[in-house]
């Protein structure tokens, strides 16, 4: 059907495009499904975004969100209790508690707001396409029977996705989920595309349990089973990128929109509207308050340099991982640039029970900062390594600017990451289930000396597809228009 065509439907039906976006409420989701929501935006469609108390609080706080969407006439936030009583954004450790929360307080009034509230058929602007992260899945089954065509968008990678969440079902049929026995080196035949490359210990975090009833366990199940019986499912990759599980996730979910690097894309797309006497924006969505200083001291290093050390916005770390993985990095003798989030690190950390063999030089030649502008920091010359979680956004972002990564992954999909990102990519070094100062130093010295030019090499050629990817004429562009015109055409079919 052409733009015309679908014009004309929405002018005789007088029932214009709607889209509700409806992401999970932590960093990495929200900050994926803004970037998202203004994509849409700029196509001149009418979006609302749904927050939650919990994560809309510090989101405007630390950000110009709320100035920079009042730009877009078709753009409104609205927010939905959660019944969660942190003052700040949470950890990892208390994911499924904020998952819980947000459907037992949450869902009843989502309903509501479905069924007969001001998003309902009965309001003067109805949603005419619901896009909720796939976690959600009481979003996706309200929209079903509301008859609201669903989008789902996954902000954990597809890689994760295929191996772990949409084939849990047949880990657990085919007896590799329970572990039976514990050979965490045996390979995953079970899977297709990827029977050569996944270990039991690749596989996500949550495969590791013994025992099925646990609620992540459920969740993912109940999310396996919604999924495919959305009208599409919207993805932060690239074509090349999956090509390993693309071709065998879209049988289950045909309408599959690639459309990453979803930053690049993002920024591509404000950067062609914007003029030269605009003033220059840093498109920050970040709940933590970003310290911007560390770019400066970045400046003062030589190209690819400086290693970057970050755990993300959920991860955490032990006081005892904490000074491995400092003794590693200081005794790589690299200059450092280290994220240290409040609250990453538990276990009663103090300072002064540090050996002063690891702080003076830290005072010669790292940088500590509590929150940084990772997108800022990743595309910076300077930054010769990455030290990482393995978070999705974390790692696309690193592919995006050709930056080698040194894996450590903490959970869910980031296990599973950390694997492609070493033996499918080859992009970096995986250290998972291990936090041994030797390995972290040797780790540091592969991807920043050793084996430099390798790394180098391989991460430049993703960077480069990457960037075609998100080009006129690339495979990411052409998914965003196609996810454009379906939800066009989903809506003039109401």
């Amino acid at each position: 059907m052409d733009q015309n065509h679908q014009n004309d439907i929405v002018a005789k039906t007088g029932l214009e495009p709607h889209v509700l976006i409806f992401p999970i409420p932590f960093q990495g989701p929200v900050n994926c499904a803004l970037k998202l929501a203004e994509l849409i935006c700029l196509s001149g469609i009418h979006v609302t975004f749904l927050n939650t108390d919990h994560i809309h609080g510090p989101l405007i706080q630390h950000t110009d969100v709320l100035s920079r969407f009042n730009r877009y006439p078709n753009f409104k936030f609205q927010t939905i209790p959660d019944g969660l009583e942190h003052e700040k954004p949470v950890s990892g450790d208390l994911f499924m508690e904020v998952m819980a929360a947000t459907e037992t307080v949450g869902k009843p009034v989502f309903q509501e707001m479905i069924v007969s509230g001001n998003l309902s058929r009965r309001s003067e602007r109805p949603v005419t396409v619901m896009i909720p992260d796939a976690c959600f899945s009481f979003a996706i089954e309200a929209a079903i029977e509301t008859s609201i065509p669903v989008i789902c968008f996954e902000t954990v990678s597809p890689c994760c996705l295929w191996t772990s969440y949409l084939n849990l079902p047949t880990l657990i049929q085919a007896g590799d989920v329970p572990f039976k026995g514990d050979d965490l080196d045996q390979l995953i035949t079970s899977v297709p595309g990827t029977e050569h490359v996944i270990r039991r210990r690749d596989l996500a975090s949550f495969c590791r349990s013994n025992d099925l009833s646990e609620p992540v366990i459920e969740l993912i199940l109940k999310e396996a089973k919604t999924v495919p019986r959305a009208n599409g499912l919207i993805i932060n990759t690239f074509e090349e990128l999956d090509a390993l599980v693309l071709p065998h996730m879209r049988k289950l979910c045909p309408n599959t929109y690639p459309i990453g690097p979803l930053h690049s894309l993002h920024k591509a797309r404000l950067v062609a509207q914007t003029t030269q006497k605009a003033p220059k924006t840093n498109f920050s969505n970040s709940v933590w308050k970003e310290d911007r200083t560390c770019l400066q001291w970045l400046d003062k290093h030589s190209p690819k340099s400086v290693i970057f050390v970050s755990i993300g916005s959920l991860a955490t770390m032990t006081v005892e991982q904490l000074v491995e993985i400092w003794y590693g990095v200081v005794n790589s003798e690299k200059p450092f640039l280290w994220v240290r989030r409040p609250g990453s690190i538990i276990g009663g950390y103090d300072e002064s029970q540090i050996p002063g063999e690891l702080l003076e030089p830290t005072k010669e030649r790292g940088c500590i900062v509590d929150w940084a502008p990772q997108e800022d920091v990743l595309a910076h010359k300077a930054i010769g390594g990455f030290l990482t979680h393995s978070g999705w956004n974390s790692t696309v972002e690193s592919i995006a600017a050709g930056v080698p990564m040194i894996c450590w992954p903490y959970f869910v999909d980031q296990q599973v990451n950390s694997r492609f990102v070493g033996e499918v990519w080859k992009i970096g070094v995986d250290m998972k289930d291990t936090c041994d100062r030797l390995i972290v130093e040797n780790a540091v010295r592969d991807v920043m000396e050793t084996k430099k030019n390798m790394f180098t090499e391989c991460a430049d050629n993703w960077a480069n597809l990457a960037k075609e990817s998100i080009g006129e004429t690339g495979s990411s562009s052409a998914n965003l228009a196609s996810l454009i015109n379906d939800i066009k055409r989903l809506s003039a079919s109401k």
